[in-house]
């Protein structure tokens, strides 16, 4: 028997859907330069879940390699769907925009803050990550 769906999303035209069958383990902002170019965003926000947790499904779906990180995005309206990392393969991250119920997840911290553009202000008392937010296997948190 499938695990219930919890949490779901896609794209802005429909083409790609994605599904969670459990609660995230993940939930931050992201302030990177690739986030930035990605998202065409000042900020980014990503909602991490192991990948047997979720379902995604789209035949538009591309995805873009810089380096060991892949980008998912809808081939037919371009919305930014998630990344995985080669460096964490029981991990993806989803756009948090891109969910049905996007209000749901609330950011617990931020990433990559030493990149922050200086005119985003967000005084949320969250912690605050100078490089990345989740540690990678080799140890640096990209």
């Amino acid at each position: 028997m499938n695990a219930p769906t919890l949490h779901a999303g896609g794209c802005r035209c429909g083409a790609v859907r994605f599904e969670a069958s459990a609660e995230p383990h993940h939930i931050s902002y992201c302030h990177c330069g690739d986030c930035r170019k990605a998202s065409g965003a000042p900020v980014s926000a990503f909602v991490g879940f192991k990948t047997g947790e979720v379902a995604l499904d789209g035949k538009t779906l591309k995805s873009f390699e810089n380096g060991p990180v892949a980008r998912s995005f809808c081939g037919t309206c371009g919305s930014p769907i998630a990344y995985v990392d080669s460096r964490l393969p029981d991990d993806v991250y989803f756009m948090l925009g891109a969910f049905d119920q996007p209000a749901y997840f609330k950011p617990t911290h931020h990433a990559h803050v030493r990149e922050q553009l200086p005119f985003v202000h967000m005084p949320d008392g969250l912690p605050r990550h100078l490089k990345g937010s989740v540690p990678r296997p080799d140890g640096t948190e990209e």
